[in-house]
């Protein structure tokens, strides 16, 4: 039998070894021009002035709230479909989360966010999650300022502007198995300077003339050099990620089956290929495991399970039902074959115990 199908894997080429390979050999490997030059392209891919880069997608985050002043007494909204990293840079500055339920793309819903705003409510964090653009033309209406979480979303479009581009700031993960990966790595954008210069201050505490506490966040120039190099195929990435999403699709509507409750908006990046299969997640990871293709569960915890605060009937449906199949650039055509054969299978047994 052949291997199982990962459900992530990096894309590493010799081009990207050689890029870091060049860094190492110069001597200057901590942060320097490596990570300025990434900071000017980034800035220019996502239609952004400014950008300034950190060591990770958590520290991008927390330094945004930070540059825009987020502090204690303040309240943040933010989806319960996420992972812990943005309920931690909110706890980071001693602000007050407040969860939000989602929408039938799994983004934040805006009903349910203006329904949780108060006096204290000072910005929002918006996911555009699984690389699926969020609501952003209502988000908006609500007047809160507004915290990109581009996590899964580089590269991907909204009424032909990037991601990224929409808000007050935007933050981008490059972590190893992001749409670009630079092993660890953020990036902090926005078309604020006084946002960009403030976090490019609280990156670097040392060989300072005043004290303030700051951060040790700076990017190497070693991730910088990967992260550039794989930037400049970021085009490519999406498009073998629209590509494979394309024939899942196909897959699915074979099998009487839907990647999504709703409709996608914009141009998606497919960083996940996430569906709901009528039966629970934990069932179909099985019924997948036995095709040899590794599905998971698309976000591991609602941050609502873990605060143990109220029901989100969407998110809870989301969490119950829903499955990330493998899409990656470097998946194989006879890959994403054996996964299109598994969703059918997988299609039809569910079909066949259903009737």
């Amino acid at each position: 039998m052949s291997d199982p199908v990962p459900h992530s894997r990096l894309v590493v080429t010799a081009a990207d070894i050689e890029a870091v390979r060049r860094v190492v050999k110069s001597g200057h490997v901590a942060q320097g021009q490596g990570v300025q030059r990434l900071e000017g392209v980034f800035a220019r891919r996502v239609a952004t002035r400014y950008a300034a880069a950190t060591n990770s997608g958590t520290s991008a985050l927390h330094l945004a709230l930070m540059g825009l002043g987020i502090g204690e007494g303040d309240e943040v909204v933010l989806p319960s479909y996420v992972c812990t990293a943005l309920l931690n840079a909110v706890h980071y500055v001693r602000a007050t989360p407040v969860l939000a339920d989602i929408d039938e793309t799994y983004n934040l819903c805006p009903d349910d966010v203006a329904r949780r705003l108060s006096r204290k409510t000072k910005a929002m964090i918006v996911v555009h999650l699984f690389g699926v653009p969020a609501d952003m033309k209502r988000l908006a209406r609500l007047q809160v300022r507004i915290i990109e979480d581009c996590a899964h979303a580089l590269g991907a479009e909204l009424d032909g502007r990037p991601c990224g581009s929409f808000g007050k700031a935007g933050v981008f993960s490059f972590y190893a198995t992001k749409m670009i990966a630079a092993g660890e790595g953020g990036m902090v954008v926005s078309n604020s300077k006084s946002v960009v210069d403030e976090v490019k201050d609280l990156r670097t505490y040392d060989e300072r003339e005043d004290y303030r506490v700051r951060f040790n966040y700076k990017m190497t120039d070693m991730a910088a050099a990967l992260a550039l190099s794989q930037l400049l195929r970021l085009d490519a990435f999406v498009r073998r990620r629209r590509a494979i999403a394309e024939r899942y699709d196909a897959a699915l509507e074979e099998a009487g089956l839907a990647p999504l409750a709703g409709d996608r908006r914009g141009r998606p990046s497919f960083f996940r290929y996430v569906a709901e299969l009528g039966v629970g997640a934990s069932k179909a990871m099985r019924l997948f495991e036995r095709e040899g293709i590794c599905a998971r569960r698309p976000v591991y915890k609602p941050l609502h399970h873990y605060l143990r605060s109220m029901s989100m009937p969407a998110t809870d449906r989301a969490w119950r039902r829903a499955v990330s199949l493998p899409i990656y650039p470097s998946l194989t055509d006879g890959e994403v074959a054996r996964v299109c054969r598994a969703i059918r299978r997988v299609g039809r047994q569910i079909g066949r115990k259903q009737t």
